[in-house]
């Protein structure tokens, strides 16, 4: 088996990782009765013990002061942004309309990458972006009086993981995938404590099979961001990173067959111009990296 299947595959399984996840999440929030806030806390709680239990396995230290550097204090920054609108977003808006839109991270990050990092793209690929955004606001669909309230959820959470993505970029390259892992889902859990403080009543623990749901959430998502690690860490990444998207076919396939969501044509139509725009921008970008690289190696 080449290193590109094997990445390839990995992708696959993580984003049936992060597509469980999603669904054992909004089931909890949904017939499980159980708050967004409580709901996040307690996933938070549950990954990152799993976290740090890994990180003693391959004799991480779970705390490290890099941390508290500039580039992971930004990115926790997003993180939190991201979890906090993502898990509103999971329990109050149909799952296949927050997949869709989360879809569009990779060409905010591009555009993040022009803005921010001062990197330069070309004509197709801002028309490919353009397409994306175009999509999103097909499933949007502002009118007059505003966007949805909800898809505003999803909106804002898709802006603070693209904001993450790009941060990670300039974290340092010396900290363990488990590390990050603890940290990450360390921000998960600040984040529901955001969203439990503005929750009205007061905060009751989970009955037993909402427990059990958000038990499954945890262990899903730390299957599904293990796997990612592997994919990004196995063959060429202008190969693997495509699939990525398939997490949308997960999320249309459990949204229908678990939640009876019946997503209308223009909904389709605009996850199919994100995923294309996003995958067409991911293949240009493995070419442009090719001929860099066969440039360099003809220099040298």
């Amino acid at each position: 088996m080449s290193e590109n299947l094997k990445g390839s595959i990995y992708m696959i399984l993580a984003m049936l990782g992060f597509g469980i996840e999603d669904a054992f999440f909004k089931s909890a929030t949904g017939t499980g009765g159980v708050t967004a806030g409580m709901a996040t806390v307690q996933f938070g709680l549950l990954a990152m013990i799993l976290y740090a239990a890994y990180a003693k396995v391959q004799g991480v230290p779970v705390w490290s002061r890099a941390y508290l550097r500039r580039g992971l204090l930004i990115r926790t920054g997003f993180e939190i942004v991201g979890r906090l609108f993502f898990a509103l977003s999971l329990a109050y808006t149909p799952l296949s309309t927050t997949s869709a839109i989360l879809q569009a991270a990779p060409l905010v990050v591009m555009l993040g990458a022009v803005v921010v990092l001062g990197e330069r793209i070309g004509p197709r690929r801002w028309a490919a972006m353009a397409l994306g955004f175009v999509g999103v606001l097909l499933i949007v669909r502002p009118s007059p009086s505003g966007i949805e309230p909800n898809a505003v959820f999803a909106l804002l959470g898709m802006i603070g993981f693209a904001g993450r993505d790009l941060a990670t970029r300039t974290a340092p390259a010396t900290v363990h995938a488990a590390q990050l892992g603890v940290l990450g889902f360390a921000v998960v859990t600040m984040a529901g404590l955001v969203i439990l403080f503005f929750e009205p009543g007061s905060p009751a623990l989970p009955a037993p099979g909402a427990a059990l749901l958000l038990c499954g959430t945890a262990v899903a998502g730390v299957l599904g961001y293990t796997a990612m690690t592997f994919a990004m860490r196995t063959g060429e990444v202008g190969v693997v990173a495509p699939f990525r998207y398939s997490r949308l076919i997960v999320a249309l396939i459990l949204a229908y067959t678990l939640f009876g969501e019946r997503p209308d044509a223009m909904t389709l139509f605009g996850a199919a111009l994100i995923v294309g725009a996003g995958i067409f921008s991911l293949l240009r970008d493995g070419r442009a990296g090719a001929k860099r690289d066969s440039a360099l190696h003809r220099q040298t």
